[in-house]
């Protein structure tokens, strides 16, 4: 199973035709591919999954999907 990760994107660029964002992982930063129609800008939630920026979500679905690994990060060490 394969899941995406939440992230907040911290700057955004484009080279040619493929636009790049720099996202901010929980405290640890990495260089993404945007691969999504939805418009994304500095600021913005995203979830990324293999290095791609896959959809753009909002504050309420980023608290709740961080409340769901929570969740699921405490079943694991029970």
């Amino acid at each position: 199973m394969c899941l995406g990760v939440p992230a907040k994107i911290v700057r955004k660029w484009g080279e040619g035709a493929i636009t790049y964002a720099e996202v901010d992982l929980g405290g640890v930063t990495k260089e993404v591919i945007v691969a999504t129609d939805e418009e994304v800008g500095v600021g913005d939630y995203v979830i990324v999954h293999a290095g791609i920026v896959i959809s753009k979500i909002s504050e309420d679905e980023l608290e709740e999907t961080l409340k769901l690994y929570k969740e699921l990060s405490l079943e694991e060490t029970s």
